[in-house]
């Protein structure tokens, strides 16, 4: 099996400025990020990503990502049963912007590390060096089970044995002009992939578990974590960074966050309200079941059915542009995070204000830490 090597000094994780990243998550599947039928309608297309990916450019964010689904949860909204194709959406959003770095999501069980290297290095061609992947290993088992795709018997650790085999191929192929690997999971024999990258692919993942941040230390550049309050995110991203530490590595740290506006924190509070009192039922049980929990468990209360009653698939923050700003700042403050993927319930109408009243202060308190893309 290939082990992982030190990349050359043009690829790898750029110099740490001491500053934050701020992008965006693509609304490329239907109803976005709320499970509810009185939030504003995201259809999911592609000119309404290719709009917000125009909007984040324009008023300076740093990124824009697009998560991989195939299969959505139904319910009376149909939630995220209409989605695009994360490598391809991100091509041609690659070629509508010139600055913003384009992340594409590939699952590990779904793609070959060969077919995977040339898309990725294809995309860094389209951006001019603005590619990276975010690496998904995959838990969603009936989601591939329908396209016979599920590898029976590799549970949650060994999916990550099949990921470092499949990374360490990718960056193989991106290097080198032969590539031959006899794994467990994939073979590589004398295989190659050209063109190679201009510059290495900015690699995620959300691997939150010990395993999965292992893996992180040893093969991405960044984590996204999770946390539902100020507290959890600086415990979460520190054990995260004192883990890859351990391993004699550096990693970025990210979270995503829900923004919802309001000329008033109340005004916000009321959007939210009725959010809620919109909540899907149906589809969080086909959520429930995509995350593999059985049907005798869908109508019982739980840690999970009680989170995602607040409507909100992510953590949030609410209230008028000024609130926004100072909640966010806290984060930064309080945490050693280094960036926010952010989502809106209408990015079309949020992003605006976001880069008018939100985002300078910032900026003038957090520096973009990207490197510049080149070309």
């Amino acid at each position: 099996m290939i082990q992982s090597q030190p990349r050359p000094e043009s690829f790898g994780l750029p110099s740490d400025t001491g500053g934050r990243d701020l992008g965006i998550f693509m609304p490329m599947a239907n109803g976005g990020w709320i499970l509810s039928k009185n939030a504003p309608t995201l259809d999911g297309s592609y000119d309404y990503n290719l709009k917000a990916a125009r909007l984040a450019e324009d008023i300076g964010l740093d990124f824009i990502m697009a998560m991989a689904k195939y299969r959505g949860y139904g319910g009376e909204t149909q939630h995220w049963n209409t989605s695009l194709d994360s490598p391809m959406l991100m091509a041609g959003l690659a070629q509508a912007t010139s600055r913003v770095k384009v992340w594409a999501t590939v699952h590990t069980i779904l793609q070959n590390p060969a077919v995977t290297a040339k898309m990725i290095a294809t995309l860094d061609q389209i951006s001019h060096g603005r590619a990276g992947l975010n690496v998904v290993t995959g838990s969603y088992k009936g989601e591939f089970s329908q396209m016979g795709a599920w590898p029976e018997g590799v549970d949650h650790d060994e999916r990550y044995v099949l990921a470092t085999e499949w990374i360490r191929g990718i960056k193989a192929l991106w290097t080198q002009d032969s590539v031959t690997m006899a794994g467990k999971h994939f073979t590589l024999d004398d295989c190659m992939s050209n063109p190679k990258p201009s510059r290495a692919p900015f690699l995620v993942c959300a691997g939150t578990s010990k395993v999965g941040i292992e893996f992180t230390a040893n093969e991405m550049d960044a984590l996204f974590l999770s946390g539902g309050n100020v507290e959890e995110l600086a415990k979460a991203s520190a054990d995260a960074k004192a883990e890859a530490a351990g391993h004699g590595a550096k990693i970025r740290t990210y979270s995503m966050m829900t923004v919802v506006f309001g000329d008033t924190d109340e005004a916000a509070e009321e959007t939210a309200a009725r959010f809620r009192a919109g909540f899907d039922e149906e589809a969080l049980h086909g959520m429930m079941r995509a995350y593999g929990f059985l049907d005798s468990e869908i109508g019982k209360e739980n840690a999970f059915t009680q989170k995602a009653r607040s409507t909100f698939m992510t953590p949030h923050v609410l209230g008028t542009p000024e609130t926004v700003t100072a909640r966010l700042s806290e984060i930064f403050e309080k945490t050693s995070l280094d960036g926010l993927m952010l989502i809106f319930p209408d990015y079309h109408a949020a992003l605006p204000i976001f880069g008018e009243k939100v985002l300078p202060t910032l900026r003038e308190r957090f520096p973009s830490r990207m490197e510049p893309a080149h070309g």
